[in-house]
């Protein structure tokens, strides 16, 4: 975002550069002040749509390598379930949540919403006296849930 600050301030500062020296040595009387508003606006514009394609183009932050097909399947013990009382619903969403998948993305799975991934998600926080993802993901591994 800087470097974005930062070229448009010396984008400007050449183009007031480039104005100013084409006022004084060409047009001085020739051109109103409407004209070189005009300029400055369609510099600019096309500099914005340009640095807005830019920087709302989609990026990948997981390499394709590393992207997850399907969850990997985990055997489930129902004993542990029952210990520390999660239902079958949130064990799922649990597994879901160690493969990689965001909240969206397991609504979708499970044909939920995501308020419903939301509050499961919250439960199994509770439930494994956790507050993140992550650490809820480690601490079932440590339990031997996962």
């Amino acid at each position: 975002m800087k470097k974005t600050i930062f070229l448009y301030g010396i984008a400007l500062a050449v183009l007031l550069g480039l104005l100013k020296a084409i006022e004084y040595r060409f047009w001085v009387r020739d051109l109103s002040m409407e004209v070189y508003v005009t300029i400055v606006a369609l510099f600019f514009s096309a500099l914005g749509i340009w640095a807005g394609l830019r920087l709302t183009k989609a990026r990948t932050s997981i390499p394709a390598s590393l992207q997850f097909d399907s969850p990997t399947p985990f055997e489930v013990n129902p004993i542990l379930l029952e210990k520390y009382k999660l239902s079958k619903r949130e064990y799922e969403v649990l597994t879901l949540i160690a493969a990689g998948y965001s909240n969206q993305e397991i609504a979708e799975r499970l044909f939920v919403s995501l308020n419903t991934i939301k509050t499961h998600s919250s439960n199994l926080f509770i439930k494994l006296d956790v507050k993140r993802r992550t650490q809820a993901v480690q601490k079932a591994k440590e339990l031997g849930l996962l």
